[in-house]
């Protein structure tokens, strides 16, 4: 899952990311998350078991934290089928 949010804010997400707690408390079909900011705001690339895992987790644990953090709008989300997925050894937990 690809996702760009123009607007959000570092202050924001991190707002949602204490909310929804997903490093404390990982969801159902999660498996990577890597977010970065630039002018244009936020970016994230996401791989889940499937869309839907992801579309219940927004649902049911994102919205809510998003509406909280104040952040308007939507974003563009792409979903594409994963092809490889290389992990390098040693890299673990959240930074």
């Amino acid at each position: 899952m690809a996702m760009n949010w123009v607007g959000v804010t570092p202050e924001q997400y991190d707002v949602v990311r204490e909310t929804v707690g997903w490093e404390e408390s990982a969801p159902v079909g999660g498996e990577v998350h890597v977010a970065w900011f630039d002018a244009q705001g936020l970016h994230v690339i996401d791989v889940w078991e499937s869309e839907q895992a992801f579309l219940t987790f927004f649902a049911d644990r994102l919205a809510p934290a998003i509406e909280k953090a104040g952040i308007s709008g939507a974003p563009e989300t792409g979903f594409s089928p994963l092809y490889r997925r290389f992990i390098a050894p040693g890299v673990t937990g959240a930074a």
